[in-house]
């Protein structure tokens, strides 16, 4: 009977020697060409036949395989689809062989010797990487094909090998990634034979999906369900499900787990954290609690990210279990700790969260918590033992480390886009600008302003013949059509304030004002673009001149950076740098009161009352008397600013916090300076970015 089939099948493909056939139980596998296997309805007819095969089923098996190896060795034509080439046909082979291999070692229970070579030989795993190149057109629905038949038809289980479920798990990833692709079928019938596995055995959950997958996917799906447009919806799982206090816990629970004290400066590595890879990088240095740091901020992350996709009822909700639950019950007495490293380590992370955090109900919810915006502002005299009236002491602390992280928080506080924040800290005590003088007749000259003859910098017989400022005060100053004085008055008394005795910049190159310019219109249009819908008058408030003076209080946070500022020539260079830095993010905002306070050297301040202009006019003064104290000084004040630079090494000097005052005090000036030159440009509203002289506009 084999030899009248294989005289059959010679006829029918007109092929001098078809080759080696082999019967084996519903199945032929040798070397017979695909259309002859298209014209045999005699197959159905042997399903019947009971025989042993007479070859091995390991070297069809192999055979078959290597048949689609070759096709990617010696084909050239790419155009052709996969369905067409032989690639369909041999791997329905290998499946009949697998099928039947498993059928003839039942009662053993073992994998037959063709199951053992597609795992030794990572078979699974290589067709997933042609799949995914898609070459031949059309070979990953074939792939998809092959994946669900084996799972579906093997039953030796399968799942538990490594070099299964590894390829399964590419797989999955690779399906879904085009919607409507033409895959979508073979996608839908491979995911349903891997559900019907896990339905029979649900610890194949874990070897099918990886739980990073499977925790990032279910965060997706939550994002999802809270953001329901349904009212009812919304209060419900507020109300009658465990959603937000689980998700709250487990943030809660996160920040636990991590080390009661870490480094700041590790901290702030790990900047930029995000809930879809939560994992530290690998490029920084370890440090003890990393791993616990990145997924505390990496959850963080994602609360933000669901109060901002969420329901107004969920967010609502969400954004005050987090304030209530990790701001209040954990930070808040971490913050008011008596040990400066819970202090150091609490104000750090808390900063990170304030630079993480993106959602505007919960960014509402943290300021309410930070700055107790319910309070009036504060009088001179008063010390309400409130949250922030200690951060703001914090910023003065004994310990330079803790002041300096305290004002980083207040930096990163200031540049988020909340009015409340720059009212509660500075704008509620300028209202009405009780710091102008009343009733008083404008000055006649630049000296009048600043009640020279108590100004130690002005005093005669203080100071040494030799050192003079490094420009006269200009004369009255010129003032545009609004009242307001002339942007170039302003520079230039910026930029003349240090003396030219106490000036290294011009020695060194890219330490230029025009390098703060650049810098300073890109801050500006930043801070007016997140300040722009405050709706903020373009002028300050009228003066009433019937209106008696009131006492003036600047807060309790102005009076500590201007206390800060004024022993700029006694504190640590880092702390100078930061405490300057808070100054110049204040100064870059657009409102008229803060700009006439920290900006304009010529307004009449009332009696008793300083502004940023005043102190750095009373620490020239103080400067002018150390200086003469100090031999050598301009050589040894090139040196120290070279070594700030990096120019040459770092040595010790005498005097040298005093130095670094003095590069750091030159600067600001500079900064501030451009400054005000990108607020009120001369020539109109746009700003000429064009070279200037050092120390002129």
């Amino acid at each position: 009977m084999l030899s009248r089939l294989g005289a059959l099948l010679q006829e029918a493909v007109g092929a001098g020697e078809v080759g080696t056939c082999h019967l084996v139980d519903g199945g032929w596998w040798g070397a017979w060409s695909e259309p002859a296997l298209r014209v045999l309805p005699l197959r159905l007819s042997l399903l019947s036949l009971q025989r042993e095969p007479s070859i091995d089923l390991l070297d069809a098996f192999v055979e078959h395989w290597k048949g689609i190896t070759h096709y990617y060795i010696e084909s050239t034509d790419e155009n052709t689809p996969a369905k067409k080439t032989d690639i369909p046909w041999r791997l329905k082979q290998m499946l009949d062989i697998l099928v039947y291999e498993e059928r003839q070692q039942a009662a053993a229970r073992e994998a037959g010797p063709c199951l053992e070579y597609l795992l030794q030989h990572k078979i699974l795993e290589t067709l997933c990487t042609l799949g995914k190149a898609e070459y031949p057109p059309g070979m990953r629905q074939q792939v998809f094909q092959f994946f669900s038949k084996v799972l579906a038809q093997v039953q030796h289980p399968l799942l538990h090998y490594l070099h299964v479920h590894r390829p399964v798990q590419k797989l999955l990833r690779l399906g879904g990634t085009v919607p409507g692709s033409l895959t979508e079928k073979e996608e839908v019938q491979f995911t349903t034979v891997l559900c019907s596995k896990i339905q029979q055995d649900p610890a194949l959950l874990t070897y099918i999906l990886e739980k990073g997958r499977v925790a990032l996917k279910a965060q997706e799906n939550l994002l999802l369900l809270v953001s329901v447009a349904s009212q009812a919806a919304a209060t419900y799982l507020v109300q009658n499900s465990p959603c937000c206090p689980a998700i709250v816990g487990h943030l809660c629970q996160l920040y636990q787990s991590m080390p009661a004290f870490l480094d700041p400066a590790d901290i702030a590595t790990l900047e930029g954290i995000s809930w879809r890879l939560p994992s530290a990088p690998s490029d920084e240095a370890s440090f003890p609690g990393k791993e616990a740091l990145a997924a505390f901020l990496g959850w963080f992350d994602y609360c933000d990210h669901l109060i901002t996709e969420a329901h107004t009822v969920v967010a609502d909700a969400l954004a005050k279990a987090v304030t209530e639950k990790l701001f209040v019950e954990i930070l808040q007495p971490q913050l008011l700790h008596v040990s400066e490293q819970s202090i150091l380590t609490s104000t750090a992370l808390l900063t990170a969260l304030l630079r993480q955090l993106r959602s505007p109900m919960l960014l509402k919810e943290a300021v309410a918590f930070l700055l107790d915006a319910d309070q009036p502002p504060a009088a001179l005299g008063d010390s309400p033992l409130t949250l922030c009236t200690h951060l703001i002491r914090h910023c003065d602390h004994l310990s330079d480390e803790i002041s300096i992280t305290t004002l980083r928080l207040f930096e990163e506080l200031l540049q988020k886009p909340h009015e409340r924040i720059i009212h509660s800290l500075v704008l509620c005590n300028l209202e009405g600008r009780p710091y102008v003088a009343r009733c008083t007749p404008e000055p006649e000259s630049y000296e009048d302003n600043l009640d020279l003859e108590e100004d130690p910098y002005f005093s005669d017989g203080l100071l040494d013949p030799g050192f003079r400022p490094s420009a006269k005060p200009p004369p009255a100053p010129a003032t545009n059509s609004d009242g307001r004085t002339a942007v170039t008055e302003i520079v230039n008394s910026f930029l003349c304030l240090v003396p030219e005795e106490a000036k290294t910049s011009a020695f060194l190159e890219e330490t230029g004002y025009d390098t703060y310019v650049h810098d300073a219109y890109g801050l500006f249009q930043e801070c007016n673009s997140r300040v722009a819908p405050w709706g903020w008058p373009s002028g300050p408030t009228p003066l009433d001149p019937h209106e008696p003076e009131r006492p003036f209080f600047e807060g309790h946070f102005l009076r500590m950076l201007f206390d800060r500022m004024s022993r700029i020539l006694e504190q640590p260079y880092s702390l100078n740098l930061q405490v300057t830095s808070v100054l110049s993010r204040l100064a870059l905002f657009p409102h008229p009161h803060i700009h006439e306070y920290l900006l304009d050297p010529y307004i009449s301040l009332a009696p008793g009352c300083r502004s940023l202009f005043s102190v750095l006019v009373r620490v020239i003064g103080d400067l002018m008397q150390r200086i003469q104290r100090v031999p050598q000084f301009p050589g040894k004040l090139l040196l120290v600013r070279k070594q700030l630079m990096g120019q040459v090494p770092g040595e010790q000097l005498d005097h040298q916090t005093l130095l670094q005052g003095v590069v750091v005090l030159e600067e600001f000036c500079k900064e501030l300076a451009a400054i005000a030159f990108v607020k009120f440009p001369p020539h109109g509203p746009h700003l000429s970015l064009s070279p200037l002289p050092e120390g002129h506009v």
